[in-house]
C-alpha cells in the first residue's frame, strides 16, 4: 500500500494519473460489501435498545451507529474538498453525542441514508480528481478513502456487540489490515525490537487483528498501541 496513507503524509502535485486504481477498486468493493452486511444485521434486529452498551468503553450502540453514519458523511465532505468534520474532532464528538439517543428506527435509517449518499458520491468519476483529502489525521490520497471507510465499517460493526466478530470479517480485509498494522507497530518499536511477541504470533489472524486494534488483550503482553 502507498506510504502516503500514513498519518500526516502530504501528497504534492497530485494528478489523476498517480492514483492507485487497484486500491480504489478494492476499497470501494470491500466497503460496499461491509455496508450490506451491516445493514442486513440491523434489519434483522430492528428493535434494539439504543442505550445498551456497545463493546467500546463509554459508548452505547447509539453512539457507534451515529458515528458510522457521520463517518460516511465525513467521507463526502473530504471528496468535496472540506475538512473531514465540521468543527474538527470536537464537532465530531458533539454530533455523535447529539445523535446517540435516537430510537433504533431513526438510527438505522440514518446509517442507511448516509451509506446511499456516500456510494452515490463514489459513483461520480470526478470524486477522485483533486487535491488530497483533509482527514483529521492529515492529508491522505483520495483513492485511499474507500479503504478507510471499509475499515471503519467492519470494525464498528463488530463493536456493536450484535454477533458480528473479527472472525466474521472477510479474509482479504484481515490480511490487508494485518499488513498495515504490523508495519505501524514495528515503526513504533525501538530499533532491533520489531518482532511480535510469541503470544501474538500464535493467535489466529482475526484475533491478532483484534489485538492490534485494541479490542482484545493478552495476558503478559503490552497493548499494541495502534488503531
Amino acid at each position: 500500500m502507498p506510504s502516503c496513507i500514513a498519518p500526516g503524509c502530504h501528497v504534492d502535485g497530485y494528478r489523476r494519473g498517480a492514483m492507485d486504481e487497484r486500491e480504489l477498486d478494492q476499497g470501494i468493493a470491500g466497503a460496499a460489501g461491509a455496508h450490506q452486511r451491516l445493514l442486513a444485521r440491523l434489519d434483522a434486529h430492528p428493535d434494539f435498545d439504543q442505550q445498551q452498551p456497545s463493546l467500546l468503553p463509554d459508548w452505547t450502540v447509539g453512539h457507534v451507529l451515529t458515528h458510522i453514519a457521520r463517518n460516511a458523511d465525513s467521507m463526502i465532505r473530504m471528496l468535496d474538498g472540506l475538512d473531514q468534520y465540521e468543527g474538527g474532532l470536537e464537532g465530531r464528538r458533539a454530533d455523535i453525542e447529539a445523535g446517540a439517543g435516537r430510537p433504533s428506527g431513526e438510527l438505522i435509517a440514518d446509517v442507511r441514508s448516509s451509506i446511499w449518499r456516500l456510494e452515490q458520491r463514489w459513483a461520480q468519476e470526478t470524486a477522485w480528481d483533486g487535491p488530497p483529502a483533509r482527514a483529521t489525521v492529515g492529508d491522505v490520497p483520495r483513492h485511499a478513502l474507500p479503504s478507510r471507510r471499509w475499515r471503519e465499517t467492519e470494525v464498528h460493526h463488530a463493536d456493536l456487540g450484535f454477533g458480528y466478530t473479527f472472525a466474521d470479517m472477510p479474509d482479504d480485509f484481515v490480511r490487508q489490515e494485518l499488513r498495515r498494522m504490523e508495519m505501524q507497530w514495528k515503526a513504533r518499536q525501538p530499533m532491533g525490537l520489531t518482532t511480535l511477541p510469541d503470544a501474538v504470533l500464535h493467535l489466529p489472524p482475526p484475533e491478532r487483528l483484534a489485538w492490534f486494534m485494541g479490542r482484545i488483550s493478552i495476558d503478559g503482553v503490552a497493548p499494541a498501541g495502534v488503531i
